[in-house]
């Protein structure tokens, strides 16, 4: 009997592994050798084409802070927004299913909308730049909150739901006491997949009529034919997503600590 158990713990133990993140020896060597591969390619091909690292290095110190400060905070203010409407709407889903059920298609109807296509639409519907771009990134945004957090809170299990309607609890303790604690690893996991998809679509959305900002930096740089600048400014956005993801990571560490 030992032996079958010491095997399926061995088991248990190389699949925490497998979903263990990579350790930083590995990412240090990942990028190193990307790094080595990019430099040497710069070596062969002409600078405009694959500019050094050196350069890239002068214009990332070159790059304007202030267009890297109005992007986040156009990010977190849309974002902040699309939470707080993604969350209401599915706590009017959850107690009302009729409604949901009418609904419903229109939310999956606006998310296979393409994200060019609600930028074309902001550019007509609205006036100032601010308002575009805040428009674009709450109706792509708000749906991914409002699914997944709908879902997290239809999965929590029904012997939990009943032992505690067994107290006799309000609507508002229901809620604050099982729903929302038992929903908050989903309500993590949809802030990073909405970090990651926000990034992405700020850039676009700056790309048509801002003058400030990442997107516009990058538009500036395509209008130079600078390589140098546009990945200076990749560079810029792959670490302000890496220190975003970190900051969520590091609240679910701590708020979730019963689950380790």
């Amino acid at each position: 009997m030992r032996q079958p158990m010491a095997v399926a713990g061995t088991e248990a133990v190389e699949a925490l592994e497998v979903h263990r993140p990579l350790p930083a020896r590995e990412w240090v060597v990942s990028l190193l050798v990307f790094a080595l591969a990019w430099e040497l390619a710069s070596l062969f091909f002409p600078p405009y084409a694959v500019p050094g690292w050196a350069r890239i290095g002068s214009r990332l110190l070159a790059l304007r802070a202030d267009f890297v400060a109005v992007t986040v905070v156009r990010v977190f203010g849309a974002l902040g927004l699309s939470f707080l409407l993604g969350v209401g709407g599915a706590v009017i889903f959850y107690r009302w299913q009729v409604l949901e059920r009418y609904v419903m298609p229109l939310v999956k109807l606006l998310m296979a909308v393409p994200v060019v296509c609600w930028i074309l639409f902001a550019v007509l519907w609205f006036r100032g730049t601010e308002a575009r771009i805040a428009f674009v990134l709450v109706v792509v945004c708000a749906p991914i909150f409002l699914i997944d957090v709908l879902d997290g809170m239809r999965g929590v299990g029904r012997e939990w739901r009943e032992m505690l309607l067994s107290f006799r609890p309000t609507s508002f303790q229901f809620f604050t006491k099982l729903i929302l604690p038992a929903t908050l690893p989903v309500i993590l996991t949809s802030w990073k997949i909405n970090l990651s998809l926000a990034i992405r679509v700020v850039t676009m959305a700056e790309l048509v009529g801002a003058t400030s900002g990442i997107g516009y930096g990058l538009v500036v740089a395509q209008e130079l034919f600078s390589v140098a600048d546009v990945f200076a400014w990749t560079v810029v956005l792959v670490l302000i997503l890496l220190a975003l993801q970190a900051g969520v990571t590091g609240i679910e560490r701590r708020v979730l600590r019963w689950r380790d």
